[in-house]
C-alpha cells in the first residue's frame, strides 16, 4: 500500500482548499489539526489526527504513525498584524513546529518531499517586482519567523537530504479565510450591510498599498505543482505577478454589493509598518512547473461575498 500524503495545518483556510484539490486527485490523505480545533471543511476519505506541533514527541509519534510519502506543511501562525502583539506564539508556530517536523522525519529515516509555506514578507521592501534572489530583511515579526522557517527547510535538505521545497506565498484570498484579513473582512461587512445588520459604511484601513493578490485555489494548485517538480532547497515566489491597489480591490467589492455603500477609513485598522508595494516575479515557478493563475480577481471577490452571504449570522 502506498504511503499517504500528509497535510499539516489542514483544518485551516489554505488547508481546506488543498485537501479539496488533493482529494479530487484521489490521494490517500492524512490531515493534522491542532488539538481542540475543528476543520473548516469536511472532506471525504481524509484521516484526521490531532497533533500539537509545539510538542516534539507528539510530532515524532505522529510522523512514525503516518510515514508519509509527501508533506504539505501549512501549520503555523498566519497573521502579519497580530505578530506584533503575539511574537512568541508566532515564532513557536512557524519555526519551532517546522523544526520538530523535520527532526521527526530525520529520526524516522524518512525523506519525503516537504513543501514549506513561507511568505513574501521575508523580502526587503522594494519598488519593483521581487525576484527570489532579491535581498531579504523582514520588517515585522511574522516575516522574521518565516525567514527562519525557510532556513530550517534548507538545512534539512543540505544536511539530511530531506527535500525541503520553499514556497514564498504572496497574498492569497478566497472563501473560508478568517475576517481578520482585509478581503474577507470587507466581504463580511458587505454581507452584513446587505442583511441590514450594519450601516452602509465600509470601514477599512490604509487604501494606498499595492498588493500581489491571487485566489487561494490557484495558490494550492501552485503548491501541488511544486510538489511535483520544484527543486529542493530553492525558493519560489507563489504569486500572480500583478499589483492591485487596495482601493481598487475595495471598489471591486462595492461593485458586487447589492446596496449603495460608502467607504470610511478606520485608524485602528492601520498597521504599525505597512509596505507600499508587495509584488512578485513569478518567472521561476512558471518555468520550473508550468503553473499559472486561472481565476480572475473579479471571480474571487464574487465568491467571497457569496460565502459570507451564506453564513448563519446573515440570516
Amino acid at each position: 500500500m502506498a504511503a499517504p500524503i500528509l497535510v499539516t495545518g489542514a483544518a485551516g483556510f489554505v488547508g481546506s482548499h488543498l485537501l479539496e484539490l488533493l482529494a479530487r486527485d484521489g490521494a490517500d490523505l492524512v490531515a493534522w489539526q491542532r488539538p481542540g480545533t475543528e476543520p473548516l471543511l469536511a472532506v471525504a476519505g481524509v484521516r484526521w489526527v490531532a497533533v500539537e506541533m509545539h510538542d516534539r514527541e507528539a510530532v515524532r509519534a505522529a510522523v512514525n504513525e503516518a510515514r508519509p510519502s509527501a508533506v504539505y506543511h501549512l501549520a503555523g501562525v498566519p497573521h502579519v498584524g497580530d505578530s506584533w502583539a503575539h511574537t512568541r506564539e508566532t515564532f513557536a508556530g512557524n519555526v519551532l513546529a517546522t523544526h520538530h517536523l523535520f527532526e521527526a522525519l530525520r529520526r524516522a529515516r524518512l525523506a519525503p518531499r516537504v513543501l514549506v509555506t513561507s511568505s513574501a514578507t521575508v523580502y526587503t521592501p522594494a519598488d519593483h517586482a521581487l525576484r527570489e534572489d532579491d535581498p531579504v530583511c523582514p520588517n515585522n515579526p511574522y516575516g522574521t519567523s518565516k525567514l527562519a522557517q525557510e532556513m530550517v527547510a534548507r538545512r534539512a535538505w543540505l544536511d539530511d537530504g530531506i527535500p525541503g521545497l520553499i514556497a514564498r506565498a504572496f497574498n492569497h484570498v478566497g472563501p473560508r479565510q478568517a475576517p481578520s484579513f482585509l478581503a474577507p473582512s470587507v466581504a463580511r461587512q458587505i454581507a452584513a450591510i446587505e442583511a441590514g445588520r450594519l450601516e452602509p459604511v465600509l470601514k477599512v484601513g490604509n487604501l494606498e498599498p499595492r498588493r500581489d493578490l491571487m485566489d487561494v485555489r490557484d495558490t494550492v494548485r501552485a503548491y501541488r505543482a511544486m510538489m511535483q517538480s520544484a527543486a529542493p532547497g530553492v525558493t519560489y515566489n507563489v504569486c500572480s505577478g500583478r499589483p492591485v491597489p487596495v482601493k481598487e480591490l475595495i471598489d471591486l467589492f462595492i461593485q458586487h454589493a447589492r446596496v449603495p455603500i460608502r467607504i470610511e477609513q478606520d485608524p485602528a485598522r492601520f498597521r504599525p509598518n505597512d509596505t507600499p508595494l508587495l509584488l512578485g516575479d513569478v518567472s521561476r515557478l512558471h518555468g520550473d512547473t508550468g503553473w499559472s493563475t486561472e481565476i480572475a480577481l473579479d471571480q474571487t471577490v464574487a465568491d467571497l461575498i457569496a460565502y459570507w452571504r451564506g453564513q448563519p449570522q446573515n440570516h
